[in-house]
C-alpha cells in the first residue's frame, strides 16, 4: 500500500501471485499488510492450496464439518499426531499389541516376553503394574481388550508347546487389585478372544472332522468363575460354525449395533432340514453319534450315498480330501438354522471374525448376529435347546476380500490381495499375496464396501509367514502398522497419508486415545512404545505459562 493507504495491487493480482506460493509462504505473507491478510484467507485460494498440497482429486468434496477450507487445511496439518514425545522401553522382547481403557486414563501391552503391562496415561507415562505369565505356561502374550466400565482386562496369550500348537488362553485381571481371576482355554489362539458384556468374555475352541474340515465352537465365558452354587453357568456355547478347506475362525470381535435405529442386516435363509444321516456333537471332544430324524423330502443320490459311507455300509469312491468336502457342502444345505431375529433389534450385536472357504488363509469376514437372550451364561447349555437339525449355525453375511486378511478393526480392515483372476486349486496353497496393503472399509448397517484408501505401504512376508497387524481408528483418521518400519495415519474422509511413523522395526499395533485422537501409541519388534501427540497439542504443552504472583504483590497492585 502507499502512504495514504491505497492498495498498489488490485486483489486480484496478489491473488495469482499467492496461488503460486507454498502454505507457510502465504500465511508469511499474510502478515505484510491488511490487504493480504484478507487475500490469505481467501476460500478459493486455500481449496487450490489443500488440493495441491494434500495431492486430493479434485472430485472429492471438503468434509461436511468443515467450516472452510483454511480450517480444513489446519485441521490435517496440525491434528495430526505425528510429534514423538516418548519412548517406553519397558518390555525386554517384541511389543505385539497395545489397547486403550475406554476412560483414556490407562493403556495395556502384551508382548512376546511374556508379560502384560498396565500404565497409566499421564503426560509423562509411567507403569502401573506388570503381570508375568509365564508361570501359567504360557509363550508370550499377544492381545488384550478392556471390558466397557474398566474394571476388568482381558488378556490371550499362546501355550508353550510344538511349533505347530495352536493353542492359546484367556486371562481376566482386575484393575483394582491386579488379580488374575480367572483363566479359559482359547483354540486357536489367533481367536484372541473379546468382550460381549462387562462380565462376559467370548472364547474359541477348534474341532476336526477330517484332514482339511472343522468346525469352531466360540464360547461365552463368566469373568467371575468361582461360584458357589454349581446349578450356576458360568460358560455356555454361542454358535458352532463350521470350516471348509482348512479354514478357521479368528479374529473375534463384537460391534454394538444399538445405534441403528432398524438393523436389517442379515441375509434370509431357507427352511431348516433334517438330515438321516448320523452326526458328530462337536460341543466337547468326544464323538457322540447322534440320529436325526427322516425329512420330509429326503433326496437320492449323494445324500443316500453319504448315509451309507457315514454307516460304514459302503467304500467311498472319492478322495478323503474330495469326501470331506462333499459332507461339509451337504451338511450346510441341511443343516443350517436361518438366523434369529430380535423385535426390535435395540440391543443386538454382531460378531465379526476373520475366515474363509477356498484356503487357510483368512479371506472372509464372516458376520453372526447375537441377540439380547444369549448375551448371558444362564440357559440351555452345551445346546440343549438345539434341534438335531441345527447341526451348524448359519452365517448371517459374508464379506469377501479375495485376499489374505492381516489386520481388521472397527470399522476398516487390512488386506493383501490376491492377484486378479487367481484360482484357489489347492486349500493348503494359497494364491501368492501382493506386496501392496489395502486399507478396506464396510459399512455394517449395508455390508458394502464404502471406500478403498490409498495403498501407503508393502509388505513382503509370504502367506505361510504373515502376521497380524493391529490397527486403530478414530473419528477423523485411521492408523496401522506395517512391515517398512512405520506406522501411518490415513484421513478417513479423503483416503490420504497424513503421517509416517518411524520405528527402529516391524510396527505390530497402532492405538489412538478414545478420549483425545491427538494422542497415538505404536508398539514395534524393537521391543519399544512409542507415544506420538499433535503439533497443536505440543505447542499448547510447550507454551510458557505466566509465573503466579505471591499474595502480597497481588495486595500492592490493588492498593495502587
Amino acid at each position: 500500500m502507499d502512504e495514504g493507504g491505497t492498495p498498489l495491487l488490485p486483489d486480484s493480482l496478489v491473488y495469482q501471485i499467492f496461488l503460486s506460493l507454498g502454505p507457510a509462504d502465504v500465511l508469511a505473507a499474510g502478515l505484510v499488510c491488511r490487504q493480504w491478510q484478507a487475500v490469505s484467507r481467501d476460500e478459493f485460494l486455500w481449496r487450490e492450496q489443500f488440493y495441491r498440497y494434500y495431492q486430493v482429486a479434485r472430485d472429492v468434496p471438503r468434509h461436511p464439518a468443515a467450516m472452510s477450507w483454511y480450517e480444513e487445511f489446519q485441521r490435517l496439518y496440525d491434528t495430526v499426531p505425528c510429534v514423538e514425545v516418548q519412548t517406553l522401553r519397558e518390555h525386554t522382547d517384541q511389543v505385539l499389541h497395545l489397547s486403550f481403557s475406554h476412560s483414556g486414563y490407562q493403556f495395556a501391552s502384551c508382548s512376546k516376553d511374556c508379560t502384560v503391562k498396565i500404565w497409566s496415561n499421564d503426560l509423562t507415562i509411567s507403569l502401573l503394574h506388570s503381570a508375568d505369565m509365564r508361570p501359567y505356561n504360557w509363550s508370550y502374550t499377544q492381545f488384550s481388550q478392556f471390558n466397557k466400565d474398566d474394571s476388568l482386562l482381558l488378556a490371550s496369550g499362546v501355550f508353550l508347546g510344538p511349533h505347530n500348537s495352536s493353542s492359546g488362553e484367556i486371562a481376566v485381571i482386575s484393575l483394582d487389585s491386579f488379580a488374575l481371576l480367572s483363566r479359559v482355554r482359547n483354540k486357536p489362539y489367533d481367536v484372541f478372544g473379546c468382550w460381549l458384556t462387562e462380565t462376559s468374555l467370548i472364547s474359541g475352541n477348534l474341532h476336526r472332522i477330517g484332514d482339511i474340515t472343522s468346525c469352531s465352537v466360540l464360547w461365552l465365558n463368566n469373568a467371575f468363575q468361582d461360584v458357589e452354587s454349581e446349578n450356576v453357568n458360568v460358560v455356555k456355547r454361542l454358535f458352532k460354525i463350521q470350516n471348509l478347506n482348512a479354514s478357521t475362525v479368528r479374529t473375534v470381535m463384537v460391534a454394538d449395533c444399538s445405534r441403528f435405529d432398524s438393523p436389517d442386516l442379515l441375509l434370509e435363509a431357507g427352511d431348516p432340514a433334517t438330515s438321516p444321516c448320523r452326526i458328530f456333537d462337536l460341543g466337547s471332544d468326544n464323538e457322540e453319534v447322534v440320529a436325526g430324524p427322516a425329512p420330509a423330502h429326503a433326496k437320492e443320490g449323494l445324500r443316500h450315498f453319504l448315509d451309507r459311507v457315514l454307516e460304514g455300509r459302503a467304500q467311498p469312491q472319492l478322495s478323503e480330501r474330495m469326501l470331506e468336502t462333499k459332507v461339509a457342502e451337504l451338511l450346510a444345505q441341511g443343516h443350517t438354522k436361518p438366523p434369529e431375529r430380535s423385535a426390535t433389534g435395540a440391543k443386538s450385536k454382531y460378531l465379526i471374525f476373520t475366515t474363509g472357504c477356498l484356503t487357510y488363509s483368512p479371506h472372509q469376514i464372516g458376520i453372526k448376529q447375537i441377540l439380547p437372550h444369549q448375551m448371558t451364561t444362564a440357559g440351555p447349555v452345551l445346546g440343549e435347546g438345539r434341534g438335531s437339525d441345527a447341526f451348524f449355525d448359519a452365517l448371517d453375511h459374508v464379506i469377501d476380500i479375495h485376499g489374505h486378511i492381516i489386520g481388521m478393526g472397527l470399522s476398516p480392515d487390512n488386506s493383501r490381495a490376491w492377484p486378479n483372476g487367481a484360482v484357489v486349486a489347492d486349500p493348503m496353497q494359497p494364491p501368492p499375496i501382493a506386496e501392496e496393503i489395502d486399507l478396506l472399509v464396510f459399512d455394517l448397517k449395508t455390508m458394502r464396501e464404502v471406500r478403498r484408501a490409498l495403498r501407503a505401504h508393502r509388505a513382503y512376508t509370504p502367506n505361510d509367514e504373515c502376521f497380524f497387524i493391529f490397527l486403530d481408528v478414530s473419528r477423523d483418521f485411521v492408523a496401522s502398522g506395517a512391515e517398512d518400519r512405520h506406522g501411518y495415519i490415513w484421513d478417513r474422509h479423503y483416503n490420504i497419508c497424513l503421517a509416517r511413523l518411524r520405528h527402529e522395526d516391524v510396527v505390530n499395533s497402532v492405538v489412538f486415545s478414545p478420549q483425545e485422537q491427538e494422542l497415538l501409541l505404536t508398539a514395534s519388534d524393537d521391543a519399544t512404545i512409542k507415544a506420538w501427540r499433535s503439533p497443536r497439542t505440543m505447542r499448547v504443552l510447550q507454551a510458557p505459562r505466566p509465573r503466579p504472583r505471591t499474595f502480597f504483590s497481588w495486595l500492592a497492585s490493588q492498593r495502587r
